[in-house]
């Protein structure tokens, strides 16, 4: 399931993507990217040469952890990082990291979480594209998940983003409760140097998407609350 033709849609709502949102969408984007394969020259160059994180507050860990991966990424070339890959994920017997969701919480490959998940993506309308031989468990296919869900895909066939339960539903049940375990063993590998920042950058960013799904629920029970009293 690699990032951009990853899935295909089904009909849904349609709904307006906010600027705040698209960002949300770039960064998935960028973290399956990353997660899935190799960055190539071209994409650390872009990443090298990034602005900051301008709609977040200065000193929070999501914006030091971007600037230590735009720095890492403005020094290393592609093929110290295609090796770091390889030695990370790549491998005749078993990885160094196995970042499937099966994996951390079942204990092995193909159980009971990539079953689930393959059931909630057919009643989402989305499938792993012809091709793929990553199961759909990945982490990296996760947020190419969320990616489509936020923003949906283009073109008249395309799937319209969803509703930001459906996001948090997906995020909460597939992803919140494994990354943490996944990204701090990318993080602690002992060849992880690019790596170690990527996987820094997204835990920095899942906790902000999970902070901003628990102040979604928070808001709602204050207007429910409120809903009761005028009553």
């Amino acid at each position: 399931m690699p990032p951009s033709d990853a899935v295909t849609g089904a009909a849904s709502i349609s709904l307006p993507l906010t600027q705040e949102d698209q960002a949300r969408a770039d960064l998935y984007a960028l973290c399956g990217s990353l997660l899935l394969k190799a960055p190539d020259a071209a994409l650390l160059a872009a990443l090298a040469g990034a602005d900051s994180l301008r709609a977040q507050q200065e000193g929070q860990p999501l914006d030091q952890a971007w600037e230590k991966l735009v720095l890492a990424a403005g020094l290393i070339d592609a093929d110290a990082v295609k090796e770091e890959f390889d030695g990370l994920f790549i491998s005749v017997g078993t990885p160094l990291v196995n970042p499937y969701a099966s994996h951390y919480l079942a204990g092995f490959m193909h159980e009971k979480p990539l079953a689930a998940l393959r059931d909630e993506l057919r009643a989402l309308g989305l499938a792993r594209s012809r091709g793929v031989g990553e199961p759909e468990d990945h982490l990296g296919a996760l947020c190419e998940v969320m990616r489509v869900l936020i923003a949906g895909t283009p073109g008249s066939s395309g799937m319209p983003r969803r509703p930001l339960q459906t996001q948090k539903a997906f995020f909460i049940r597939h992803i919140s409760p494994w990354q943490a375990r996944c990204l701090d063993d990318i993080g602690r590998a002992e060849c992880a140097n690019f790596y170690r920042h990527v996987a820094a950058f997204a835990a920095a960013f899942f906790e902000v998407e999970f902070q901003a799904f628990e102040m979604e629920d928070d808001e709602e029970q204050a207007d429910a609350d409120a809903s009761i009293e005028l009553q």
